[in-house]
């Protein structure tokens, strides 16, 4: 894949051609903390391609920029954001204006403005190349919404999540606040959801949908253990003939 870095990353690549593992769905499908369990059994590098977008959406915050003003921005303008990326060893991190982006992503304030964000084809082309190049080496599961369609549409394995809305609902917000959820937050967030779903889906850049030859796995049911353990095993199946697992 051609390497097409933003100014200001900087992205560290390993020295061999590997898998590349796509793990898509909707917000609250597992897809991001499977992915990162998936990648440490196999020892390959992890990329959460919804916490750039959610980086993003904090710098635009934390700038000042107004939510109108957005849609106008183009590649210099994102990249005096001071976004940074080090995608050097098995994980991908992301700075702000030299500052570890952590928990500050999960903050109800980006929460409410990344699907905003996300749905900006400038912001959506500027981030094709970091996730490519972080890529370009395979050893890597990558987890999004346009993953295996858009992102790595040769991957050498795709999967797409799916579960229920109430399921998924409580586990974004066991997520963001760390205990179970009252019967009104559950409500109130399963609709936030299912309004993402539909801007997701219908959006005009990369909208949401199964990538083609993607392996559905519905985790309404499913432990975490479970969904883990189920994904690596249809990796074996899928790559036996390559000897690549």
């Amino acid at each position: 894949m051609a390497r097409s870095v933003p100014s200001g990353w900087n992205v560290s690549e390993g020295p061999t051609r590997g898998l590349v593992i796509t793990l898509d769905g909707p917000a609250g499908s597992g897809k991001t903390t499977t992915a990162k369990a998936v990648a440490k059994r196999l020892g390959f590098r992890h990329l959460d391609s919804g916490a750039l977008y959610r980086a993003l959406t904090f710098a635009l915050l934390q700038k000042g920029v107004p939510e109108e003003e957005w849609e106008g921005l183009g590649s210099e303008q994102l990249s005096e954001l001071k976004i940074e990326v080090d995608a050097d060893g098995d994980g991908v991190n992301i700075h702000f204006d030299g500052v570890l982006l952590t928990m500050e992503l999960r903050s109800p304030e980006v929460t409410g403005s990344v699907s905003a964000v996300a749905g900006l084809p400038a912001v959506r082309a500027w981030l094709l190349g970091v996730q490519r190049s972080v890529g370009a080496h395979g050893n890597l599961v990558a987890d999004g919404r346009d993953m295996g369609t858009v992102v790595f549409p040769d991957a050498d394995v795709k999967f797409f999540l799916v579960a229920g809305l109430e399921e998924r609902a409580r586990r974004r917000l066991l997520q963001d606040t760390g205990r179970e959820p009252t019967a009104g937050e559950l409500q109130e967030e399963a609709r936030r959801i299912e309004q993402r779903d539909q801007a997701d889906r219908s959006r005009s850049h990369a909208p949401l949908r199964r990538p083609e030859g993607a392996v559905e796995v519905d985790t309404t049911g499913l432990s975490f253990e479970d969904q883990v353990a189920l994904i690596l095993r249809r990796v074996k199946d899928l790559t036996r003939l390559q000897g690549e697992v």
